[in-house]
């Protein structure tokens, strides 16, 4: 606190001895607060700025939303605030949430009939509390997912008509992975 009041000391001698009219001083000194807010502001929200320049710049170029850099697979975030990839499901091509606050990859009805995926009917249902209440899903397994460089086989997936056309990656499917984590914007997938 006391640097604080030296500095406004200084700047105040400064313009005293310069004799500024106070009227145009005073329109100069919140012209330097508002410069040093905007910078202090750029400074501490940096790595936001960053994820929003990539994002912008994205759409303005039409820069990839996916991206495979070796083995690893980058996932710009969307307009949504989401992270969508386009997979294919038994080489059918798909679009797929990635939701790491789902237990199990699921599958819309449409996605699962496109790709020749059954409901195993004689085993119970099972009731999944999603995001818009109970859900009644049946059991199917995929032979193959495939996303950028990520296959996996054989992958536990839920069906139901109540997810729409939403396809959803869950915490079964990326449990598999190395490593997954979201790093300025982009989720970084490692098979």
């Amino acid at each position: 606190m006391i640097w604080y009041a030296l500095i406004l000391l200084l700047v105040g001698s400064a313009f005293l001895t310069r004799r500024v009219p106070w009227r145009s001083a005073f329109g100069m000194i919140l012209a330097w607060i508002a410069i040093f807010a905007v910078v202090l502001v750029a400074i501490s929200y940096r790595e936001e700025l960053a994820g929003v320049f990539r994002r912008v710049s994205g759409d303005v170029l039409g820069r990839p939303r996916q991206t495979t850099d070796g083995s690893s697979m980058r996932v710009a975030v969307a307009s949504d605030g989401h992270y969508w990839v386009e997979g294919t499901i038994n080489g059918t091509s798909a679009r797929f949430l990635i939701d790491s606050g789902a237990t199990v990859t699921a599958l819309s009805t449409e996605t699962a009939r496109a790709a020749g995926i059954v409901p195993d009917r004689q085993r119970m249902p099972v009731v999944m509390q999603t995001a818009n209440g109970p859900v009644e899903a049946q059991r199917a397994r995929v032979t193959e997912l495939v996303v950028g460089s990520i296959r996996m086989h054989d992958v536990p997936v839920v069906v139901a008509p109540q997810f729409g056309k939403i396809n959803v990656i869950g915490m079964n499917m990326l449990s598999r992975l190395q490593s997954w984590q979201v790093r300025n914007g982009e989720m970084v997938l490692e098979p």
